[in-house]
């Protein structure tokens, strides 16, 4: 790919986009609200409207994915781990035992991955990963796996929902009261972190025109005062009496408000909705998640063009319609900014969608759903593949979340550096040439199989554009094509018969030895190739 100056973003606005409807704008919008754009989806969506595939992605109709299971082996009797019947969840047991908790941290990373790569067709899993990003917490620091699915739980079944209402249960989320410290804040010893990271970080952000106080963190902290966990059912609480029940003051930027301190068991709700009332009723609120969102759907790159043009009315929108978030996404999605030329294959792809894309993509293959011993470890290995790219799900660098979607001015280009580049084609290397077995079991990307679901695979030409349709989003040259079908495809050969026929007989002569496996092997080089390609981190 050529050095080049990164252009602008789009001028284009919220308009709703009524240009030619395509597989590669369809394409495109697969790959921003799922992760990868796999051929049955695309064949699924191909005759729907624009329109109708975008209502489609935002109402998911299937239900939530059954928990995570108890695929470990504490591989000693004394500890107790009893309760929870091999195969079943354990979600509802409450152990607190340190090993236990460990082991089903690590159980809920895999179920997490092979939920992501099982998706549905909609936009819930991109968007729990967006909430998981935004309400950042750390499984490690949290502990107490029970609370880290909980927590998981409530991003996702509030994927699509009203962002306030959710900004609330986060709140007294017990993952939250533990990683933010909302557990400790009492009113001898008020603690300023939650305070201080909902109004920073959660709702308003640190831009010119977030100009809350040190004040008012101060004050946030106090309202927030007494809420505490009960590990045996596996919730958070109020106890009245460690709440603060002086009246809190806040500045300008809150109009002056002074929230009335409260006494008894509802002290702790009542002064929590009066905060996220006055908070919600800054306009900077709903400028701030629409940003966020943007820059998770679109590009990085706000400037005064796309905040007058795109983000100003979301904002507008979000306040009306009460912050529920659907109808925001639904307009940015619909919208001639989204589907802009300058829009497209210009993100780089995090980890989570190099991995799980290429898995969906590319069609590999997992084992049924009963046999989830081996499918837990093959998910351990894509996940720890996600923390050698640093994006470790579960547990991202700190409470801001991945850099990628905040460090200016890199933004996405973080992702990529002399550590992860090497790393992000070692793992595609793999995958396409030797792949990973786990208990006899291999995961691996098989070419050839993949090649058979496209138009017309024995037309070397038309091959290589159905591979580079679905893996890149940045075209590369007819001169760059050229090459590639006769290095690989044609063994530095001109014509494409040699190809054609070669294909036709491993289709209808299969147990033809030597050519079939040289027809594998040239499918596998090139994915190989093309995987390698600076072009295929984009998306």
């Amino acid at each position: 790919m050529e050095s080049q100056q990164p252009a602008p973003p789009p001028s284009s606005g919220l308009k709703v986009y009524s240009g030619s409807w395509t597989e590669q704008d369809l394409i495109h919008l697969l790959k921003r609200t799922m992760f990868g754009a796999k051929r049955a989806d695309i064949d699924y969506f191909r005759n729907k409207t624009m329109g109708e595939v975008v209502d489609e992605l935002l109402n998911p109709v299937l239900a939530m994915p059954d928990p995570p299971v108890k695929e470990y082996s504490t591989g000693n009797a004394a500890v107790p781990d009893t309760q929870v019947i091999a195969g079943t969840t354990w979600v509802n047991d409450p152990s607190t035992d340190g090993t236990i908790a460990s082991l089903r941290r690590a159980s809920f990373k895999k179920w997490w991955m092979g939920v992501m790569i099982h998706q549905d067709r909609s936009i819930r899993e991109k968007m729990t990963l967006f909430w998981h990003n935004h309400f950042s917490t750390e499984s490690n620091d949290v502990g107490n796996a029970q609370y880290v699915y909980k927590h998981h739980h409530l991003l996702r079944t509030n994927a699509l929902g009203n962002f306030k209402a959710l900004t609330r249960a986060v709140t007294t989320d017990p993952a939250m009261l533990v990683y933010l410290n909302g557990q400790l804040n009492t009113k001898t010893a008020a603690d300023e972190n939650y305070g201080r990271e909902l109004q920073e970080l959660f709702c308003c952000g640190k831009g010119p025109e977030s100009l809350y106080t040190e004040a008012d963190v101060k004050s946030a902290a106090k309202v927030l005062t007494g809420w505490r966990n009960n590990t045996a059912a596996i919730a958070s609480y109020f106890d009245p009496n460690r709440h603060d029940t002086t009246n809190k003051s806040f500045s300008v930027f809150y109009n002056n408000t002074v929230i009335q301190g409260r006494t008894g068991a509802t002290a702790g709700d009542l002064e929590l909705d009066d905060l996220l009332n006055m908070i919600f009723s800054v306009d900077e609120v709903a400028k701030y998640i629409c940003r966020r969102l943007y820059r998770w759907l679109v590009y990085y790159d706000i400037d005064a063009t796309v905040e007058a043009n795109v983000i100003v009315p979301m904002a507008n929108m979000l306040r009306a319609g009460q912050y529920e978030i659907k109808p925001v996404l639904s307009a940015l999605l619909k919208s001639e900014h989204f589907y802009d030329t300058l829009s497209r294959g210009c993100q780089i792809k995090s980890p989570v969608d190099l991995v799980v894309g290429m898995c969906r993509e590319l069609n590999v293959t997992f084992q049924p759903e009963t046999d989830y011993i081996i499918n837990y470890g093959q998910y351990n290995y894509l996940v720890n593949w996600l923390a050698n790219m640093q994006q470790n799900i579960g547990d991202p660098p700190d409470v801001s979340g991945w850099k990628a979607y905040y460090q200016e001015p890199q933004f996405y280009e973080i992702w990529i550096n002399s550590d992860t580049l090497p790393k992000r084609n070692q793992f595609t290397d793999l995958m396409v040439m030797n792949g990973y077995t786990y208990n006899g079991k291999k995961l691996q990307i098989d070419g050839a199989e993949f090649a058979k679901t496209l138009s017309d695979p024995g037309n070397p030409n038309q091959l290589i554009d159905d591979l580079t349709a679905v893996m890149y989003r940045v075209n590369i040259s007819q001169a760059s094509k050229a090459q590639l079908k006769k290095d690989i495809l044609l063994s530095g050969q001109m014509n494409d018969q040699y190809w054609t026929d070669a294909w036709n007989t491993f289709i209808t002569i299969p147990g033809n030895a030597s050519n079939t496996t040289s027809v594998k092997n040239k499918i596998r080089d090139l994915i190989k190739y093309l995987m390698n390609l600076a072009e295929y981190q984009l998306t």
